[in-house]
């Protein structure tokens, strides 16, 4: 887990993000911007970038190398800063609390404005980049992309389609998008995965979460990343997260998402509740999502 930046933010001076945001804005074209070009980007003397560079350093907010040329580029904890000032300025967050969850391409944090909200971080491509590369069609046309344009993207993608589906769909409500992080409400519930359902409980899950992600079909968009791990089960109902690599409904392979989708789901239920869910049939169900025309789950037994 990338180190929670909220601890230094009280030590930064205005100065300081100047700094930061040069780098950034240079790390557009280069992923080690070189120190000569940081006085132009960041409107600051050369004695200040000197100054700001080596205060920056010490708090773990940029790197530096020395081959070729002397040339800076922003940490993760950096574009952290960068959006908690931000966030902090509009008055989206008034501190930063305990972690909610670490993932492989993102962190989130709890954060307190008038209610307790969570802070997610996009991570893609800060330590996968060239995975990322492969697989995010938003970084195919660019000659040079940075991990922080990748992990921006993905949180653009995912707050626009947050945005779209609530409260249609039951998904975390949206508050605010900056850089690579979003602000949105805390999950209520614990993960499907870890979630202990009685016997008589299992189908009907299912039939919410399908309802959910007909619902989803029918606003506009396709998850294209079902499982487990991006369900969320409470008392209530059930939450659909993770929105990152949602393809809108007209998008070339949405289909083929939405089967993967249903399959990845069956597959998990078959594979922990074996016999308490019917024998489905995957493409029926697929075929009545698409139609606008899910009504539950025992309809499509095969």
């Amino acid at each position: 887990m990338v180190r929670n930046v909220a601890g230094v933010m009280a030590e930064l001076e205005p100065e300081d993000f100047y700094l930061l945001s040069g780098v950034e804005q240079g790390m557009r074209f280069s992923e080690w911007v070189n120190r000569e070009k940081l006085p132009d980007l960041s409107n600051l003397t050369p004695e200040e970038v000197e100054y700001r560079l080596d205060r920056c350093a010490s708090r773990g907010l940029i790197e530096r190398k020395t081959i070729q040329y002397e040339g800076y580029t922003l940490t993760a904890e950096g574009y952290d800063a960068l959006a908690l000032r931000t966030f902090s300025k509009r008055g989206t967050v008034e501190g930063v609390g305990a972690p909610l969850g670490v993932g492989k391409e993102s962190d989130v944090l709890e954060v307190q404005s008038y209610k307790p909200m969570a802070l997610k971080f996009h991570r893609e491509g800060y330590t996968n980049f060239r995975e990322v590369m492969r697989e995010r069609d938003y970084t195919s046309d660019n000659q040079h992309v940075s991990w922080l344009y990748t992990a921006r993207k993905a949180s653009e993608r995912e707050y626009e389609a947050l945005e779209t589906l609530f409260p249609e769909v039951s998904v975390p409500r949206p508050i605010d998008q900056n850089r690579h992080a979003i602000v949105m409400a805390k999950l209520e519930g614990v993960e499907l995965d870890r979630a202990k359902l009685a016997d008589d409980q299992v189908v009907g899950v299912l039939d919410l979460i399908l309802r959910e992600v007909a619902a989803a079909y029918e606003t506009g968009y396709v998850h294209a990343d079902m499982s487990e791990y991006n369900v969320a089960v409470s008392e209530s109902g059930v939450t659909i997260f993770d929105w990152p690599q949602a393809v809108p409904t007209d998008h070339e392979n949405a289909r083929e998402l939405l089967d993967r989708d249903i399959d990845n789901l069956l597959s998990y239920f078959n594979r922990k509740y074996p016999g308490h869910v019917p024998d489905l049939d995957a493409d029926a169900l697929g075929d009545a999502v698409a139609a606008d025309d899910f009504q539950t789950a025992r309809d499509y037994t095969v």
